[in-house]
């Protein structure tokens, strides 16, 4: 199983009063993750989007371990936690630089069609990430 690890700029706007990240931004941190785990794997959100088609968050999780200050090394660890065809959940670690964990996660998604919302089955509409995320989870 593929687990992505990218290097997170710590941003001086990012921090709150107390000199640590605001808790939200963590959230943008996974969404860099994922975004840069599913080009690892050779496929776009953008492209995605081409054919009417978006993967919005039906659940966020986050646990707070140790802050991550401005000037920080950081990193997104990402990786596929589990898949069915239609909900895919992605597993998250916010590491320092010691590669100790700072902030552990995961976020639930569906694809669905823009314009109803409606889900669809990834499997139906875009085989190709739906065999790849099978290995990711069989572990190939």
């Amino acid at each position: 199983m593929l687990k992505l690890r990218t290097p997170i700029e710590v941003r001086y706007q990012e921090t709150d009063q107390m000199g640590v990240v605001y808790h939200a931004n963590y959230l943008v941190w996974f969404e860099i993750g994922r975004t840069k785990y599913i080009e690892e794997l050779g496929f776009s959100y953008a492209e995605m989007e081409k054919h009417n088609v978006v993967s919005p968050v039906l659940d966020a999780q986050l646990t707070y371990k140790k802050p991550v200050r401005y000037g920080d090394e950081a990193y997104v660890e990402t990786w596929l936690e589990s898949y069915d065809g239609i909900r895919t959940v992605y597993g998250y670690h916010i590491l320092d630089a010691e590669g100790e964990i700072a902030v552990s996660g995961s976020t639930k998604h569906t694809v669905v069609k823009k314009d109803s919302f409606r889900p669809i089955s990834l499997r139906k509409s875009f085989p190709e990430w739906h065999h790849a995320y099978l290995r990711q989870i069989e572990g190939e």
